[in-house]
C-alpha cells in the first residue's frame, strides 16, 4: 500500500495512465493525492476529471487555478479563453455532476503529517490560519450563491494578509496565496507578474518558501503550480509541477520515501 502525490496533469490524461502503469497503482490498496490543475490546456480535460471522480475512493485532489477557473467560467461571469481546453467538460452528459464534485474540493490536503496545496503557503501562515482559511472558502464554495462567491474572487487585492481584512478579502487572499502564488514577502505580500525560477526573484520579493522565518518550515509540503522551477533542495519543499503541458515531465512522489517517478510528456 503507498500514497502517491502527483504534479499538475492539466488534461494530459494519456501521461497520467502512462505514469500510473510505471508506478504499479492498484486501486484495491494505493492512494493518489493530485496537486491541483487537473484540468486545462491539454486536450483530455474530460477523461482526468472523470477518472479522479469515478475513483474517489482512491484518489484526493486539491484545487488548482486552471481548476478554479473553470468553475469560474460556468458557474460566474469569467469568459473562457482561446487557450481553454475544458469545453469538454462543459458538453459533457454528466457535466453538472463532474462540476458539482470539482467545486467540492478541498484547496489543502493535510496527511500522514503532509502538507499539499496547490501554489505555496504563506511564510506568515501556520497550520491553523490555513485550515481555518481554507475552510473558509470552501464553504462559500459549497454554497447556495456560488455564482455571486466567484464573481468577487477574480481579483489581484488584496495583495497582503490580515487579521483586519472582512471575510471576503480574506477569501480573494487564500485562493491567490494557495492557488496562484510563487513570490511574495515576508509579510505575505504577493506578487504575480514574475514566473520564472526561484532564484530570479523580482526585487524585495523571495519564493514563498524561502523566508527565513517561514513559519511551515519543518512541515513536509508538497506543491505544484510553478513548472519554471528548477535545482530546488530546500528540506521539507517538493514541487512537483515539471511542465508535462510544456513537454517536460509528469510525475509522482511516494509519500513514504520521497522517491520521485516521472514519465516524459
Amino acid at each position: 500500500m503507498a500514497d502517491y502525490l502527483i504534479g499538475d496533469i492539466q488534461g494530459c490524461y494519456d501521461a497520467l495512465k502512462s505514469l500510473l502503469k510505471k508506478i504499479n497503482f492498484s486501486l484495491d490498496k494505493d492512494q493518489l493525492f493530485f496537486l491541483g490543475d487537473v484540468v486545462n490546456r491539454g486536450d483530455k480535460s474530460l477523461e482526468t476529471l472523470r477518472f479522479i471522480k469515478d475513483n474517489s475512493d482512491n484518489t484526493s485532489m486539491v484545487l488548482g487555478n486552471h481548476d478554479f477557473h473553470l468553475l469560474a467560467c460556468v458557474f460566474g461571469h469569467i469568459k473562457p479563453s482561446k487557450k481553454d481546453t475544458f469545453v469538454d467538460i462543459i458538453n459533457a452528459k454528466d457535466a453538472s455532476q463532474l462540476l458539482e464534485f470539482l467545486a467540492f474540493q478541498p484547496l489543502f490536503i493535510q496527511h500522514q503529517g503532509a502538507l499539499m496545496v496547490h501554489a505555496g503557503i504563506p511564510p506568515n501562515w501556520d497550520v491553523d490560519t490555513l485550515k481555518i482559511q481554507a475552510k473558509q472558502v470552501q464553504s462559500h464554495l459549497k454554497s447556495d450563491d456560488l455564482s455571486g462567491f466567484l464573481n468577487k474572487m477574480y481579483n489581484n487585492n488584496p495583495r497582503t494578509w490580515s487579521q483586519d481584512l472582512t471575510e471576503l478579502e480574506q477569501c480573494q487572499y487564500t485562493i491567490n496565496a494557495l492557488m496562484r502564488m510563487r513570490f511574495c514577502k515576508a509579510n505575505g505580500e504577493l506578487e504575480f507578474d514574475h514566473k520564472m525560477n526561484f532564484n530570479q526573484a523580482p526585487n524585495g520579493f523571495k519564493a514563498w518558501f524561502e523566508h527565513d522565518n517561514r513559519l511551515l518550515k519543518k512541515s513536509d509540503i508538497f506543491f505544484g503550480h510553478w513548472s519554471t522551477l528548477d535545482s530546488v533542495d530546500q528540506a521539507h519543499i517538493y514541487p512537483m509541477d515539471h511542465g508535462c503541458i510544456w513537454g517536460g515531465a509528469l510525475s509522482a512522489i511516494r509519500l513514504s520515501d520521497k522517491r520521485v517517478f516521472s514519465i516524459n510528456c
